[in-house]
């Protein structure tokens, strides 16, 4: 069972953002991949296939409705959630809460709008997926799971500009991933 933590005020999340500016720019690891089989559910993977049509195999991304596409089916350009492991880490305060945010890819790597711009692609392990310019935002189930503060703080310029909250992606190359590969910022 995961435990409950203790939520941070604005300015404990502002105290731990140093650690979070330390992320490095270029080459990162992956450290965490998780598959949303069904709404509310976590399926921690220590490998995972991403795929052009569906996103990360077997997460329910293609399901989900948006208010964001034309159609109002799944947006392809929201194929993936990737979030900073620095920060989620800072939140949940523990590992084993990290998978409550519901991102798939927990990547230890600057995710700031300044060093990962819209179609900025990374290498990660077999595959190469392509940041998109769709904002990531918090929920109700983010506040609700990491604190009302934390939610309002990445919302704030600040949090949207180191893209607390996390980014979008879409898979541009398929293939498998591994928990501990390397995510590197490719040179365009």
């Amino acid at each position: 069972m995961i435990a409950e933590a203790v939520q941070l005020s604005i300015a404990e999340i502002e105290a731990g953002l140093d650690g979070v500016r330390q992320s490095p720019k270029d080459a990162g690891v992956l450290e965490l991949i998780v598959r949303r089989p069904e709404s509310g559910v976590r399926d921690v993977l220590e490998a995972g296939e991403l795929d052009l049509k569906v996103g990360l195999v077997g997460d329910n991304w293609i399901e989900r409705p948006s208010t964001r596409s034309a159609d109002g089916k799944a947006h392809p350009d929201m194929q993936l959630n990737v979030v900073s492991t620095r920060f989620i880490d800072l939140v949940a305060q523990e590992r084993e809460r990290w998978q409550l945010a519901g991102d798939q890819l927990f990547i230890d790597l600057d995710l700031s709008q300044e060093n990962l711009p819209a179609g900025t692609r990374l290498a990660i392990g077999e595959a190469v997926i392509e940041v998109t310019d769709q904002p990531h935002t918090g929920c109700a189930k983010f506040a609700a799971r990491f604190g009302n503060d934390a939610q309002k703080f990445v919302m704030t310029p600040v949090g949207r500009q180191m893209r607390l909250r996390g980014l979008c992606a879409k898979v541009v190359q398929p293939g498998t991933i591994r928990r501990g590969d390397a995510v590197v910022k490719m040179k365009g």
